[in-house]
């Protein structure tokens, strides 16, 4: 099937579609933002189209099940007490049970506060003080954690676990034990206010501090998430099968997630750890047609002499997002998947979907503005507009789309929005004549050299186009001098040989004095990652201090 490169309204006339049947039931206008109320109609609609499949262990689901198993878990929820604007977490893998209790809780108005599972004690305790949870759902091996966790705060939260275990009431279980037989005909979701009413709890910036948690409302939700579909021409059913790859933490499964059973095409996941290995055996067995991958992962499963034993010809869309996109990236994905399109996808968790539409671009752009926001560039130095195309500043959105702020911390909230609601993103860009967006970089990532500010991604981009370079990041060693100096670090590729002297000399010859690579080079055999795979920056930042430089 041949794909119009272009963008279309097509999900927009489908979701209106929608939402006239679920208002249309209900009579009550505000439900075409309830995503409760739309997957429910969505699911009840396509009792046999398979939605999930758990490629680790074969299993699938239909919709009728998924309908029949949360509204089941939605009474039991009722059952044990839960209501209007509580709280759960849900932090497990991508396997079948997963995403059971989030329908229920959004049919109920329940907020889902979607947590990393490698998280730690420290980072448990300082997740569970911010979100607040009345109910934990995880695996039995992080029952010890959470429960440390919760002694610490003193709370007492009722935990499941999605597995079998000693201690805990098992999903299975619970939903036996507390959940009744009401016929999902019969069964009736909560009537809220879907522009207060939080759907999802997305965690963002937990690598530079406490973390935050971006509440989306039902409607931020369902207003945002379609345009990741703008792509596509027919609904429903616009990709026979989305593998998804990124945890139940990033928005972009997020939105895979919610929007499965609403557009009806079958989701792909795992509930073993995405390894190159694993996610090959996914690829060739099932045959995906759609992914949201990160810029490291796709990296990782291109790598030559490894690629070779995956075929990708079966995708017809790749999105990247996640960190910067070197155009070395795109042209390699498109060779070795011909017949798919590749796409950068600029997005935040603080506006829930993409933030640029990414059909009609040139290289190294991310897109032209969409219709979801107002956009400004304004200079972080002057607070003034940049009105002139090719001066950089600051993105800042305005919209219905902007999110309702971070939960249960109202100074950081006020730190992203201006007094008259404009959310700052924290990210530069600039823009040519014809409103085509080039980012540059994020605001707190700049290095500063002297009185310059300086890219690391615009050295990373000089350094990835040499032949030999699997991967590099930029980042800043102190100087009493001059504040900081650059330093790359640099994964060749294997059976390649490369030399500092031939990187700097690259950068030499590419950017100006003040972007040189001062710092040195550092030669290693992998970049840090974060559990969302994009380079742990700190952690580099931290580790170069006391390795040797060339």
């Amino acid at each position: 099937m041949s794909f119009n490169k272009h963008r279309s309204d097509a999900v927009h006339w489908y979701m209106h579609d929608l939402a006239c049947r679920v208002v249309a039931k209900s009579g009550i206008a505000t439900d075409r933002y309830h995503a409760g109320k739309l997957i429910l109609q969505s699911l009840k609609e396509a009792p046999n189209f398979v939605l999930q499949i758990d490629g680790a262990t074969g299993e699938s689901e239909t919709f009728q099940s998924a309908l029949e198993r949360s509204v089941r878990c939605a009474t039991a929820l009722q059952n044990v007490g839960l209501k209007l604007n509580d709280v759960i977490i849900i932090m497990a893998p991508l396997h079948i049970n997963l995403t059971i209790p989030m329908y229920a809780a959004f049919y109920l108005g329940i907020g889902v506060a979607c947590v990393d599972p490698l998280l730690c004690v420290k980072e448990l305790k300082d997740t569970i003080q911010i979100c607040l949870p009345k109910m934990i759902f995880c695996q039995s091996e992080k029952v010890a954690a959470v429960e440390e966790a919760l002694k610490h705060l003193k709370l007492d939260v009722r935990v499941v676990t999605y597995d079998k275990g000693d201690t805990h009431c098992s999903f299975s279980e619970f939903l036996q034990k507390y959940g009744d037989n009401t016929p999902v005909d019969d069964f009736q979701p909560a009537n809220i206010d879907p522009e207060e009413a939080i759907s999802v709890l997305i965690p963002t910036s937990g690598t530079t501090g406490l973390p935050k948690y971006a509440a989306l409302s039902h409607k931020n939700l369902m207003l945002g998430s379609p345009y990741v579909w703008i792509r596509f021409h027919e609904f429903p059913t616009p990709t026979r099968m989305a593998l998804i790859v990124s945890p139940v933490q990033w928005i972009s499964s997020t939105n895979s997630l919610v929007m499965s059973p609403i557009l009806k095409f079958t989701r792909l996941h795992t509930s073993l750890p995405v390894t190159t290995e694993h996610t090959y055996y996914l690829i060739n067995k099932y045959k995906p047609t759609y992914v949201v991958i990160s810029p490291p992962m796709m990296t990782a499963l291109i790598k030559p002499g490894q690629r070779e034993r995956c075929d990708f010809t079966c995708f017809r869309l790749f999105i990247l997002g996640g960190s910067a996109v070197p155009q070395k990236l795109i042209d390699d994905v498109k060779t070795v998947a011909p017949f798919a399109d590749v796409y950068i996808g600029y997005g935040m968790s603080e506006i829930g979907t993409i933030a640029f539409d990414p059909v009609s671009f040139i290289p190294g752009c991310l897109g032209r503005p969409l219709g979801h926001a107002d956009y400004r560039l304004v200079d972080p130095g002057t607070g003034k507009d940049v009105l002139e195309p090719h001066k950089t500043g600051e993105l800042w959105f305005k919209g219905p789309i902007t999110f309702k702020g971070y939960y249960n911390n109202p100074e950081k909230t006020a730190e992203i929005f201006t007094e008259d609601k404009w959310l700052k993103s924290g990210d530069l860009f600039y823009r040519d004549e014809n409103w085509n967006f080039f980012f540059v970089d994020r605001m707190k990532l700049l290095l500063k050299y002297r009185n310059h500010q300086i890219s690391p991604i615009e050295i990373e981009d000089v350094i990835q186009k040499l032949p030999g370079v699997y991967d590099v990041a930029v980042t800043g060693i102190p100087d009493e001098e001059c504040s900081e100096l650059p330093v790359a670090c640099v994964v060749p590729e294997d059976n390649h040989t490369l030399t500092a002297q031939e990187i700097k000399d690259l950068v030499k010859s590419s950017l100006t004095d003040s972007k040189q690579l001062r710092g040195g080079v550092i030669f290693m055999k992998e970049l840090p990652l974060t559990s969302t795979s994009k380079v742990n920056r700190p952690v580099l930042k931290s580790m170069v201090k006391n390795m040797k430089r060339e």
